[in-house]
């Protein structure tokens, strides 16, 4: 079995016909060949500070960093695709290894483990389904409170977690939701996750001239520019300063608790750049929002401890802090404190979400929530500022529109099928549409079906 995932991408693209004919060469019907998944969310760009925070906080050099992100996008396409042959019988993925070469994927279903073995990935057999785990985590949701501050599902062992701050608490919730405790692993932990209340993600902004948060991801909506942040920093109305406190705009919208989504409309004098504020200060270009798979490397800035890396290690977390649950977030090792709220995290150059909340520090390691981006881009209709260079030709000067539902801006989930030039297509990895990424230029996010 390969255990590197370029080497799944060569197999792709062999099951789609471009096999050299003969002896001669010649590619079989003079296809082109499919860009692979690190092609198109340009791993081999990210910037030297960013693959140096890796370098700090993964133990990685600079060589592997670029080829740990390689790894996890083809990884994250390849996931993509099993999840979706596999359907109801999927049962979680994840990569592991310090680069991230292997990616596992489980199944309940023993006749998917060759499928399974043959897109590139090992398989694990298990006994439950992710949509029953997802299910048992939703009941507790409705009922959980703040001595089980965490719940979230845990593929490798699939199992639900559920983190407790009083002895005892774990199994009382799972007695009152008549939960079966065989397929819960309960964890004791030592702090309670709480909102970080004065975070900055690449830049300081200031509510009401008093609270500090940071701002997550610029945006523009229309011709006005803004940014997403956290909900938690303010509330609709609230008016923000900038870093130079400097009149800067106002919460048009904002969810907390339930969710951890906000975003701020700025004034003329502030214009939305396709930036982070990485080490040092220096710019980290972002490029499209697909968020990335568990265990893949994930970085996030902040004012208060700078830029710090860690892994993800699960998606669709609930939490309950003080003023409520929300759900939705994904649950890191990176490391955060106060002043941190609101900022940034990203995956090579994909923006994957805004801080939300977490336990401990960064002197001794902690866990910190994310609220994913594309739920926030998708609920106000914004549109994230991404820079570089031309991710991919659209139709030339001249050329017919190809026609279909699919439209560039458009935020799309797994699973969502649209149509463009004449053909359809389901979406493998949730993104935002952007000029380039037609589904034909892009198998790492779009399948024909």
């Amino acid at each position: 079995m390969p255990k590197r995932h370029a080497r799944a991408a060569c197999t792709a693209l062999a099951a789609a016909g471009l096999l050299l004919a003969g002896t001669g060469g010649a590619i079989a019907d003079s296809a082109p060949a499919a860009p692979s998944a690190a092609a198109t969310l340009r791993t081999a760009d990210a910037p030297p500070e960013l693959l140096a925070a890796m370098q700090r906080d993964l133990g990685l050099t600079p060589t592997q960093a670029k080829a740990r992100l390689a790894h996890e996008a083809e990884a994250g396409a390849a996931a993509a695709r099993l999840r979706d042959r596999l359907g109801t019988a999927f049962a979680g993925a994840w990569v592991d290894g310090a680069d991230a070469g292997t990616l596992t994927v489980a199944t309940t279903r023993a006749a998917d483990t060759a499928a399974i073995r043959a897109g590139g990935a090992r398989a694990k057999l298990v006994g439950r389904t992710l949509a029953d785990l997802d299910a048992a985590r939703a009941a507790l949701d409705r009922a959980a409170g703040p001595a089980t501050p965490v719940r979230y599902v845990d593929p490798r062992s699939n199992t639900l977690v559920v983190e407790e701050a009083e002895a005892g608490a774990a199994a009382a919730l799972l007695a009152a939701t008549g939960t079966d405790p065989a397929g819960v692993t309960v964890v004791r932990t030592a702090g309670a996750p709480r909102p970080l209340y004065d975070l900055r993600g690449g830049d300081a902004y200031y509510m009401n001239g008093s609270g500090r948060c940071s701002v997550g991801f610029p945006v523009t909506k229309g011709s006005v520019n803004g940014f997403a942040t956290a909900g938690h920093c303010g509330r609709a109305g609230t008016g923000t300063s900038g870093f130079n406190q400097v009149a800067q705009g106002s919460f048009q919208a904002s969810v907390f608790p339930g969710n951890d989504m906000a975003w701020v409309a700025a004034n003329t004098q502030w214009t939305a750049t396709p930036y982070v504020k990485g080490s040092g200060g220096a710019n980290v270009q972002v490029t499209g929002s697909v968020l990335q798979p568990v265990g893949a490397s994930v970085c996030r800035s902040g004012s208060t401890t700078g830029w710090h890396c860690g892994t993800i290690q699960q998606h669709d977390t609930s939490v309950t802090y003080p003023e409520g649950t929300i759900s939705g977030v994904t649950r890191t090792t990176v490391c955060a404190e106060p002043g941190d709220s609101g900022g940034s995290y990203i995956s090579g150059s994909q923006a994957q979400g805004v801080t939300s909340g977490g336990s401990g520090n960064c002197s001794g390691g902690g866990t910190t929530f994310f609220q994913p981006l594309n739920p926030i881009l998708s609920a106000y209709g914004l549109t994230l500022k991404v820079g570089g260079s031309d991710p991919g030709p659209g139709p030339g000067p001249g050329d017919p529109e190809p026609g279909g539902t699919w439209k560039a801006g458009t935020v799309y989930a797994a699973g969502a099928t649209v149509t463009y030039g004449g053909s359809a297509y389901r979406c493998l990895q949730g993104h935002q549409a952007q000029t380039g990424w037609e589904p034909p230029n892009v198998p790492a996010l779009w399948q024909r079906v």
